[in-house]
């Protein structure tokens, strides 16, 4: 159910049925020469969309700017805090609780906003803890990602605009991928950027951190069906935990 389609007269009793809100959150970045800088957003959207189908939740208008710090000085990329990003999620979730709802999800499609999206239920936690609050960032996806991955990861933690995310991208939103303009660039990520803040211009040109050319909507299809089953059971179990 779309949110933001609904009005005022009826949306109370739709509400009282559901009680679940999802939140697709991204962020506004550069994601090298063939994808678009709303990448994280779509991603977040489709997720949305998808986990709300199974759910009976609402998918709220999605928030389209995140924490991108490491990639600011990027042409086209807009960076928020974590400390605005925190405030304005809290707000949120007081204002979804105060309107009946009892579980909050935040889909997330990009990983610089996951220390803003922890701290943020952890305040929601203390302020209204009768809403069970979830931040979901592709949950449980390791070992489909290892199956098909072809190339190492240029790290541990980090997938961007590389085979994975592309492929993401292939599977959920096609018709924003531009495959001929797709590269391979596989930096080298010093162990450096792990222990003290670092541009990502320190390391990569193009913000791609792998080869795109392998990407294909299969490998897509095979993480992305994970991580909405593991998010669907993820949400359904904190409906049921809530009794609502």
């Amino acid at each position: 159910m779309d949110f933001q389609q609904e009005n005022s007269y009826e949306v109370k009793e739709k509400i009282e049925t559901s009680r679940v809100a999802l939140l697709p959150i991204g962020a506004v970045e550069a994601h090298g020469p063939h994808l678009p800088l709303g990448t994280d957003n779509y991603l977040a959207e489709r997720l949305a969309k998808r986990v709300a189908e199974e759910t009976g939740g609402f998918v709220l208008p999605t928030m389209p700017y995140g924490q991108v710090w490491s990639l600011k000085n990027f042409p086209g990329s807009i960076n928020v805090s974590n400390e605005s990003l925190i405030a304005l999620l809290v707000d949120i979730g007081v204002s979804l609780h105060h309107q009946g709802f009892r579980v909050f999800a935040m889909i997330n499609g990009h990983l610089g906003n996951a220390v803003a999206l922890k701290e943020a239920a952890r305040k929601l936690a203390e302020a209204v803890p009768e809403l069970k609050v979830l931040y979901l960032f592709y949950p449980g996806v390791k070992e489909a990602t290892d199956r098909v991955r072809e190339t190492p990861s240029s790290h541990s933690s980090y997938f961007h605009a590389c085979e994975i995310e592309t492929s993401y991208m292939l599977y959920l939103a096609d018709e924003h991928v531009d495959m001929s303009k797709a590269i391979t660039d596989i930096p080298t990520i010093p162990m450096m950027a792990d222990v003290t803040p670092t541009p990502w211009e320190e390391f990569t040109e193009s913000a791609v951190l792998g080869d795109a050319k392998l990407a294909t909507k299969e490998k897509g299809r095979q993480i992305i069906e994970v991580a909405i089953s593991n998010m669907v059971r993820l949400i359904k179990e904190a409906k049921g935990n809530r009794n609502v």
